[in-house]
């Protein structure tokens, strides 16, 4: 899961032409919300642990609480200055080298895509690192049973049915659920568990050229903000017969007609 900011409050700088990420609170990814809430939902009819992961900044054990807060049993944040500057495959490369230093796993989800990259492709890349398949777009888990999970995904407007072999991943679209709220007795336990903190030496066993900016072939060069140019208006008064003879004149003066 990710933390990512308020996309209805956060600000864009015309000057820098970057995201502000100081001028809105973070929240955890919406999409990755539905992937939460599926997860323990699963826990709750199958049995088995939630484990809640993130990578980001120190600040990012808030959303991490709020995970603990809705239904995770445990949280790992993945901390450290040389994560910086990660793009989709060192992002990717980072989380699936985590998730190979968990005991086992049957099942990961995500959710499809971020509203603050809005790629989607973490998510696969993550099932690529791991060698396991990827379910893409589910709205709906049918079963887990005899190593297989079946899950029905949205694909151009047509629902397929997918039966993978475990351990896969799966990315979640906001139409499988809706997420639970957390009760205050549910935020008051979350604050009694302990966040684990990994940083990159706890990663032994993968790549440090592979975190961060060293490991990744993309960057960001600058985001433009969209603006309508040359918009304007024109007021015309009079009686309704010649606001409309007047109104056609300069729409077909403009050329609109």
């Amino acid at each position: 899961m990710k933390d990512v900011p308020d996309i209805e409050k956060v600000k864009f700088n015309l000057e820098t032409m970057r995201i502000d990420r100081s001028s809105a609170p973070n929240e955890i990814n919406p999409f990755d919300l539905h992937a939460l809430e599926e997860a323990v939902r699963l826990k709750e009819k199958y049995g088995g642990v939630v484990t809640a992961i993130s990578m980001g900044p120190p600040m990012a054990e808030k959303s991490l609480r709020e995970a603990l807060a809705r239904g995770a049993d445990r949280a790992i944040l993945l901390s450290d200055r040389r994560f910086a500057g990660s793009d989709t495959l060192a992002t990717s490369y980072t989380l699936a080298c985590a998730i190979r230093k968990l005991e086992s796993y049957d099942l990961i989800l995500t959710g499809e895509k971020t509203v603050d990259g809005d790629t989607g492709q973490v998510g696969p890349e993550v099932a690529e690192h791991l060698g396991i398949p990827n379910v893409p777009y589910v709205i709906k888990i049918q079963e887990i049973s005899g190593g297989y999970v079946i899950a029905e995904s949205m694909l151009d407007s047509e629902i397929v049915v997918y039966r993978s072999t475990l351990p896969a991943l799966i990315s979640v679209t906001k139409d499988i659920n809706f997420p639970r709220i957390p009760t205050l007795r549910d935020k008051i336990k979350a604050r009694k568990v302990e966040v684990t903190i990994w940083k990159a030496d706890d990663l032994s066993e993968c790549s440090q050229e592979m975190f961060g900016f060293r490991g990744s072939p993309t960057n960001v060069a600058r985001v433009d903000f969209p603006t309508i140019e040359g918009r304007r208006g024109v007021r015309i008064d009079g009686d309704p017969d010649t606001c409309v003879e007047k109104l056609l004149k300069y729409l077909s003066e403009e050329g609109v007609i």
